[in-house]
């Protein structure tokens, strides 16, 4: 039998916000202060993750804050032709302050202020909960460019993201603006169905865990709102049992999985071997536990 939307509806709504917002604005304010050794440089603090896309659920309590450096830049150059990459090589020079030196002085001055409650992770650095302070991620970034086109610096087209080394080398360049923007539009044209549903099925995906149906981890966040980002606007509808069937329905028989883009329309969402994309055998796995799940009710 399906599930309730009793259920659905109780699994659609936020999750709490007031210590989620205190986090933020506790560490922003920290990020930010005139006593840092990299207080002169050109940076930003901003959100990102699922607190940032108000898709947050009760059992998510982590807020996920990104510091980019806007002095330098990664780029991808791929797509200029030879002679656009020589005149973007003409117009450019190495930076000598990089992403290295910004991610250890962040580090550092971070220690300065929560001590012990600092730990260095792989992708990000941690800052564990208080009694009065949710968990949070700090990613220490740089600007990244995509370059289309460079014909000079008053000719040229790129998409700008982020760009940050992870402690075991591995280069990640994301869009956390863009992903944001595209989900806030996509809410708006579901008539505020989506937001809703992506929390749905990020409580289902926690049942799954518990219940045995798929391993922690096989589904996070970020995937889950691509995958709902890539359904029609037209199948939400008036009830979320309805949204549910219609939104699985699609995915599963009618879209073409391998053309599904993450939600910053950037990269595809299936992808094996990238940390960006999602692997096909996990997604598989979400889609199998999803189906268990609302059948075995």
């Amino acid at each position: 039998m399906a599930i309730p939307d009793s259920q659905l509806e109780t699994w659609s709504h936020i999750g709490a916000a007031k210590g989620s917002a205190y986090t933020y604005n506790h560490i922003k304010d920290v990020l930010e202060s005139r006593a840092s050794t990299y207080a002169e440089k050109d940076f930003s603090v901003f959100l990102q993750g699922s607190y940032g896309n108000d898709t947050n659920i009760y059992s998510e309590s982590d807020v996920d804050v990104v510091i980019c450096l806007n002095d330098c830049f990664q780029s991808d150059r791929s797509r200029l032709s030879p002679a656009e990459e020589a005149a973007w090589k003409l117009t450019h020079h190495d930076a000598k302050y990089t992403h290295v030196d910004f991610k250890r002085d962040v580090l550092s001055f971070l220690e300065d202020n929560y001590g012990d409650d600092v730990k260095p992770g792989k992708k990000a650095i941690m800052i564990e909960a208080t009694s009065n302070r949710r968990k949070a991620d700090v990613i220490t970034a740089v600007k990244y460019r995509r370059y289309f086109k460079f014909n000079g610096m008053n000719d040229q087209s790129y998409e700008e993201g982020i760009w940050f080394l992870t402690s075991d080398g591995t280069k990640i360049a994301n869009f956390p603006k863009q992903h944001r923007a595209n989900l806030t539009a996509k809410h708006q044209s579901t008539s505020s169905w989506l937001k809703p549903m992506v929390r749905i099925m990020k409580n289902m995906r926690s049942r799954m865990v518990d219940d045995g149906l798929i391993k922690a981890g096989v589904a996070p966040s970020y995937f889950i709102e691509g995958l709902l980002y890539n359904v029609p606007s037209d199948k939400f509808h008036t009830d979320y049992e309805t949204c549910f069937v219609n939104a699985f329905n699609w995915i599963n028989s009618e879209a073409d999985q391998g053309k599904l883009v993450c939600a910053n329309e950037q990269y595809y969402l299936l992808y094996n071997d990238t940390p960006t994309c999602w692997a096909k055998s996990d997604f598989e796995a979400y889609m199998g536990g999803l189906q268990e799940l609302w059948t075995q009710w």
